[in-house]
């Protein structure tokens, strides 16, 4: 069978499929689970993709809430990579998980990716693996699978992810996430102020130097932070304060003298105020966004062939942070987002965009992001010279 006919076969099955693939994007989204606690969820995804005659590993490096399912006799492992932590804070008294991301939508695309593939796995001479990857949101579950080496053996990685546009450059912020500690003395504030040291200060002041610092930044850097413990009452000199910081940039090698710059600054305001300070990186650092290059086209090709019409550039100004940036940097990686075709303007983590995740216009996404990735994954099986310069992305991203 040739390409083009496999790749017919790819949008045949996943059509003859859709039902099951719908099946999972609301049952997950019925049952929203907050970043290394997914165990409905996990467990769920692993019972169905069993059912189509995967193996499973379950936990998976060490994460309780993640897996590897795997099907195929051998040749090129091509990954397909599922999310499945909701977020905090909907509903009327801001106090319900839900699935505002969308990751509901991710693990149902990348499942019917990975099944679709896994029909096709011994006509095509490879593995179809399928990795479960908790806590996007929060730490970065992903950051702690590229550590345990899961994607040492991965030959390709694909996901999409929902929006409210079909790019294929998307850009991600390289950051990290640093919290300082600074410890005072605690005094009576009108009574003996001359007694204290008073770690908000020193918070304060680190806050200061930041801003300061932020005119002699690049634009695309991204500096936010919060005060999470400032004391305990106004007339009690405080004695032990924490402030927390992203700090955020297009390139990993830009950001890492940047972040001293940042923690510099809380260096000085320990000086200036005799607060002892200390600091430490309170989650998983994300790489930037290394988008596998000689895919792009092949995407676009696909996913034009599955029904999508437009494609838009990311806004150049706006840009968040994933796990998926450090997966990109050991592995030919593949990151696609795909709109909903939504009205109202909402966006990922809107509450209005709960609307949008789950029902007919994200069935459709579905479908063409199945299809996208799959058929994807067959011509890079297939054509020799572009699974060479798959293989070979990581290599000539590091050397330019």
């Amino acid at each position: 069978m040739d390409q083009q006919q496999l790749k017919a076969r790819v949008f045949a099955l996943a059509d003859e499929m859709q039902p099951l693939f719908e099946e999972v994007c609301d049952a997950v989204f019925r049952h929203p689970e907050l970043g290394l606690a997914e165990t409905w969820s996990s467990d769920y995804l692993v019972r169905m993709i069993a059912d189509q005659g995967f193996s499973v590993q379950k936990p998976y490096c060490g994460l309780e809430t993640a897996f590897r399912a795997e099907k195929g006799k051998g040749g090129p492992k091509i990954a397909f990579l599922a999310e499945y932590d909701a977020l905090p804070g909907y509903g009327p008294a801001k106090d319900q998980t839900g699935h505002a991301c969308g990751h509901n939508w991710i693990a149902a695309s990348s499942f019917g990716a990975a099944a679709v593939l896994g029909r096709l796995a011994d006509e095509l001479g490879c593995t179809a693996v399928w990795i479960g990857t908790p806590a996007e949101e929060t730490v970065g579950g992903k950051v702690d699978l590229v550590r345990a080496g899961a994607f040492d053996d991965v030959d390709l990685v694909l996901q999409m992810h929902l929006g409210d546009r079909t790019e294929l450059r998307p850009h991600f912020l390289a950051m990290d996430s640093v919290e300082f500690t600074f410890e005072g003395v605690a005094t009576h504030a009108s009574n003996t102020p001359e007694r204290g040291v008073n770690a908000l200060d020193a918070c304060n002041l680190t806050f200061c130097g930041i801003n300061a610092l932020r005119q002699h930044i690049t634009p695309d850097a991204r500096i936010h932070g919060i005060i999470t413990q400032g004391g305990v009452a106004p007339n009690i000199t405080p004695s032990h304060c924490v402030a927390r910081f992203y700090v955020r940039a297009a390139r990993r090698d830009y950001l890492n003298g940047l972040t001293e710059k940042v923690i510099n600054c809380a260096r000085g305001a320990e000086l200036m105020t005799g607060a002892k300070m200390s600091y430490r990186y309170f989650e998983n650092p994300f790489d930037d966004l290394n988008n596998c290059a000689p895919l792009l086209p092949v995407m676009e090709a696909n996913l034009r062939a599955a029904g999508v019409e437009e494609f838009r550039d990311p806004e150049p100004n706006s840009a968040g942070s994933s796990d998926i940036g450090n997966v990109s940097h050991v592995c030919p990686t593949l990151y696609i987002p795909m709109e909903t075709g939504n009205t109202d303007g909402s966006c990922c983590h809107d509450e209005a965009f709960l609307a949008h995740v789950n029902g007919p216009e994200a069935y459709r996404a579905l479908n063409r992001g199945v299809k996208g990735m799959a058929a994807t994954a067959v011509d890079a099986l297939c054509d020799e010279a572009l699974w060479q310069a798959v293989r070979t992305w990581i290599k000539r991203d590091a050397e330019n």
